[in-house]
C-alpha cells in the first residue's frame, strides 16, 4: 500500500495537471478537444503540433524521461496520473508520441551520448517528428524475416527497401529504420544481423506514399528507401543488435501511455451505453450482457496495464507487457462490433454531416479491424508470450521464398 504521504502528493499532482488543463486548452486550443488519435490523425495536426509544442515549453513533455536527459524524472505514478487525466480532460491526440514514448527511452536506455545530444532536445521540445520503420510487406509482425538492407559506404550507411504501415511518416521528420546490415547465415538465428538506422525523411532517397484505410483516412504509408543515407554513428546499439533494440522499443510502447488509453476506451464505453439507453438497446438482454461484459473487460485490461508497470521500473518493459496489447486490441475490436450491434439497421445508413460519412461508432468499427493486427498482430504476440514468457517450444515457420530461414 502507497504510504499516506505519497497519496498526499499524488493528489497535489493530479490537481495540478488539471488545473494546468482546465487553464491551458481554452481559447484556440478549445476546439482541439477530442481531435485526433487512430483513424483520425488527419484532424487539425497542424494545430495540434502547435499544442504539443505550447506543452513543450510549459514543461509538460518527456516527464518521465531522467532529468539529466532533460526530463522531469517523474516516477511511475505520476506518469499514470498525467495520461490519465489528459485522457479525461478530452485533450487533443498527441503528435509525438513515438519519438517521446518509443524512440526518446530507447536512446536513453540504448543509445550513445552523441545520439542522445543530438536528438533528445528536438524531441522534448517537439522540433522533430519520428516514425518508426520495422513492418514490411513480407514482413508485418515477423521482424525476423525483415528484408530491407544497409551497407556502409564512404561513412555512411546507404538503404534499400521497403516498409510499410508506417505510422505518420508523411509528417515525420526522422525514421528510425530496422535493416538487415549483415547477410543471414543458416547457423544463426533469423534475427541476427538486423540494425537499427536513424534515417532522415528529407532526403532524395525516400519516397512516402500514403495509403488510404477502411476509414477513408491515411495515416498509415508505404515508405521506399532508394539509396537513403544515414551517418555512419546513427545506429542506435552495436551492428546486428538490431533485435534487442527493436524489442525494448516494443517494450516501451506497451508503457505508461497505455493507461490514458484505457481512460479513452472508458469513455467510449461510457457513451455508448448512453447510446444503448436512449435507442432501446438495453431493453435487450443480450446486448445489456454484451456491455456489462465490456466493462468487466475493461477492468480486466486496467489491472493488467497497472501490473505490467512494474517492468518499466526496473528499465525496458520484457515480453510480460506482449499481454496488455492481446488484451486490449481484442477488446476495443469487440466494441466497435458492439457499437454496430447498438445501432443496428442506423449503423448501415451513412451520416451526411460528417465530412467522411461516417458517425464516430461506424469509424471506431472500421477502424478497430486493425487494432488486432497493427503493432504486432495477435498471432505475433501469443508466440513471444508462449516462447519468451512461458518457455514453450518455437512455432514452426514455413519458409517464405527469398527469406531468411
Amino acid at each position: 500500500m502507497p504510504h499516506a504521504t505519497d497519496e498526499t502528493a499524488h493528489d497535489a499532482f493530479r490537481a495540478e495537471v488539471r488545473a494546468w488543463l482546465h487553464t491551458a486548452l481554452t481559447g484556440d486550443f478549445a476546439a482541439l478537444r477530442g481531435l485526433g488519435g487512430p483513424g483520425r490523425e488527419h484532424e487539425a495536426f497542424t494545430e495540434r503540433l502547435a499544442w504539443e509544442r505550447h506543452m513543450a515549453r510549459a514543461g509538460w513533455t518527456c516527464r518521465g524521461w531522467p532529468r539529466e536527459h532533460g526530463g522531469r524524472g517523474a516516477g511511475i505514478a505520476e506518469q499514470v496520473i498525467f495520461h490519465e487525466e489528459y485522457a479525461r480532460a478530452n485533450a487533443p491526440a498527441r503528435v509525438n508520441h513515438i519519438g517521446e514514448q518509443l524512440l526518446g527511452p530507447t536512446l536513453i536506455a540504448l543509445g550513445t551520448p552523441a545520439q542522445r545530444e543530438r536528438f533528445l532536445g528536438p524531441i522534448r521540445e517537439v522540433r522533430e517528428l519520428w516514425c518508426q520503420g520495422y513492418s514490411e510487406p513480407e514482413a508485418g509482425s515477423d521482424l525476423a524475416a525483415v528484408r530491407t538492407r544497409a551497407r556502409l559506404e564512404g561513412g555512411r550507411w546507404v538503404i534499400d527497401g521497403q516498409k510499410v504501415w508506417t505510422s505518420l511518416a508523411h509528417e515525420a521528420d526522422w525514421c528510425f529504420v530496422l535493416a538487415r546490415t549483415e547477410p543471414h547465415r543458416a547457423d544463426r538465428p533469423r534475427h541476427h544481423g538486423l540494425s537499427c538506422l536513424l534515417v532522415p525523411m528529407d532526403q532524395e532517397g525516400v519516397t512516402v506514399r500514403p495509403l488510404t484505410q477502411l476509414t477513408g483516412t491515411s495515416e498509415f504509408n508505404e515508405v521506399f528507401f532508394d539509396g537513403a543515407r544515414t551517418d555512419a554513428a546513427h545506429i542506435v546499439g552495436a551492428p546486428g543488435d538490431g533485435w534487442r533494440v527493436a524489442m525494448a522499443t516494443l517494450g516501451f510502447e506497451r508503457g505508461v501511455s497505455t493507461l490514458g488509453q484505457q481512460v479513452g476506451f472508458e469513455r467510449e464505453l461510457t457513451r455508448l451505453t448512453r447510446l444503448a439507453r436512449r435507442c432501446g438497446a438495453l431493453d435487450d438482454p443480450l446486448l445489456r450482457d454484451r456491455l456489462a461484459r465490456a466493462w468487466e473487460g475493461l477492468e480486466v485490461i486496467r489491472l493488467n496495464g497497472l501490473r505490467s508497470l512494474a517492468g518499466i521500473e526496473r528499465g525496458a518493459p520484457g515480453p510480460e507487457a506482449s499481454t496488455g496489447k492481446l488484451v486490449w486490441a481484442g477488446w476495443h475490436r469487440e466494441l466497435g462490433e458492439l457499437a454496430m450491434a447498438v445501432r443496428g439497421a442506423a449503423g448501415l445508413v451513412a451520416d451526411s454531416e460528417a465530412p467522411d460519412g461516417l458517425d464516430e461508432w461506424q469509424r471506431l468499427f472500421l477502424f478497430s479491424r486493425a487494432d488486432t493486427i497493427y503493432a504486432g498482430s495477435d498471432e505475433i504476440q501469443r508466440n513471444i508470450i508462449a516462447e519468451r514468457v512461458l518457455g514453450l517450444p518455437k512455432e514452426p515457420r514455413a519458409a517464405v521464398k527469398g527469406a531468411p530461414a
